[in-house]
C-alpha cells in the first residue's frame, strides 16, 4: 500500500469518525428537540461534564503526537508500516476523547441544555477532531 492510499484511508476514517461523534446529537435533537425536559437539574452538571470531558483528550493527543512525531521518522524506512498502524491506532483512541463533549451533549439534550451550551459542547468536540488531521508534511 503507498503512502497516498494510506494518507487517503486515514482521511476517511476521520471523516467516519468525525460523522459517529456529532450523528447522536443532530439525530437526536431532530427527533427528541422540541420534546418535554426530563430533568432540567441536570443541566449544569451535564454541561461541566461536558467541558470537563475536553481533558480527557490531553493524553489522548499527547500520545497521537509521539506516533506522529514517531511516523515522521520511519519514513521510507524498514518500519514505516509499523509506524502508520501505531497511528492510526493511537489516532483512534483520541478521536474517542474528541467525541465525548457532543455525545455529552446529546444525553444533556434531554435535560433541556440550552441551544449554546449545546453548540459549545459539539464546537469543542469539532475543534479537538482538527486537532487529529494527517499533516501535509507526513506526505
Amino acid at each position: 500500500m503507498t503512502r497516498a492510499e494510506v494518507r487517503r484511508r486515514l482521511a476517511l476514517e476521520w471523516w467516519r469518525w468525525f460523522g459517529f461523534a456529532l450523528a447522536p446529537l443532530f439525530f437526536l435533537n431532530v427527533l427528541f428537540g422540541s420534546s418535554q425536559v426530563l430533568g432540567s437539574v441536570m443541566e449544569m452538571p451535564l454541561f461541566i461534564a461536558g467541558m470537563a470531558s475536553m481533558f480527557v483528550s490531553l493524553p489522548l493527543f499527547s500520545a497521537y503526537k509521539h506516533a506522529l512525531i514517531a511516523t515522521e521518522a520511519a519514513l521510507d524506512g524498514e518500519h514505516e508500516r509499523e509506524a502508520w498502524l501505531e497511528l492510526a491506532r493511537q489516532r483512534r483512541k483520541g478521536f474517542l476523547g474528541a467525541g465525548l463533549p457532543a455525545w455529552i451533549a446529546a444525553i444533556a439534550l434531554f435535560s433541556g441544555l440550552n441551544a449554546v451550551a449545546l453548540i459549545l459542547l459539539s464546537l469543542s468536540s469539532v475543534v479537538l477532531f482538527c486537532l487529529y488531521r494527517i499533516p501535509r508534511q507526513l506526505g
